[in-house]
């Protein structure tokens, strides 16, 4: 992923702030020799409070096709984009040029985590990072939890396998228009309040507040 310097986040606390409001992503495993990568979506919890970068766990079915692969390589890559938003050339168009000069282009965000992928069998260490990631998407509960052996679940545990995956690395992007000259970043907030297509919204916010940023 391309970063410009206009497009990195002010500081770590940026993307993890908006990473904190983002648990579906797409988890990019390599192939085996000869195989192309396997990109698997997932829900997953990330816990910023594990380890220099934190750790997301997660859980797939065990007759998932990727296990092989990781189990070979376990360096893989979680990837999460969202507030993403197609802004028309017209928009983007120089100041005292004609507008159908502009160059259309993307606005998003994305945060990339890199990790070493830890396999997760044993029943009870399986149960517990299950419980933890019903708990993200559950806090108020409602769900018995896991546990080997004891209904409803334990017997249903021996079909997943979870992943504990420990990040090594982060890059992050805010793709925004903050390098464009103000009267540009202008028009283009005017025409996504305009617009208020899906996202549009975020997109604007995301723009407005990296404009304001020191």
């Amino acid at each position: 992923m391309l970063i410009h310097p206009w497009d990195a986040p002010h500081s770590d606390a940026e993307w993890q702030q908006w990473l904190a409001g983002h648990d579906f992503g797409q988890l990019a495993v390599n192939g085996l020799p000869g195989e192309p990568p396997h990109v698997q979506p997932a829900h997953f919890a990330y816990e910023p409070d594990h380890g220099p970068h934190g750790r997301v766990i997660t859980h797939l079915a065990r007759p998932n096709p990727l296990w092989p692969a990781l189990e070979a390589d376990p360096d893989v890559l979680l990837s999460v984009v969202d507030d993403y938003v197609y802004v028309p050339g017209p928009w983007q168009a120089p100041p005292d040029t004609p507008p159908e000069h502009g160059v259309p282009t993307s606005f998003y965000a994305a945060v990339q985590l890199r990790c070493t992928a830890r396999v997760v069998d044993d029943p009870a260490e399986k149960a517990e990072l299950l419980n933890h990631q019903v708990a993200h998407f559950q806090p108020d509960g409602g769900s018995v939890p896991a546990a080997p052996g004891e209904p409803p679940f334990g017997r249903m545990l021996s079909g997943i396998r979870a992943l504990c995956l420990e990040v090594t690395d982060v890059r992050a992007k805010f793709k925004y228009a903050n390098h464009k000259p103000q009267e540009v970043q202008e028009r283009i907030a005017a025409g996504l309040a305009r617009r208020a297509d899906p996202r549009d919204a975020e997109a604007h916010t995301h723009q407005l507040r990296r404009r304001q940023a020191p």
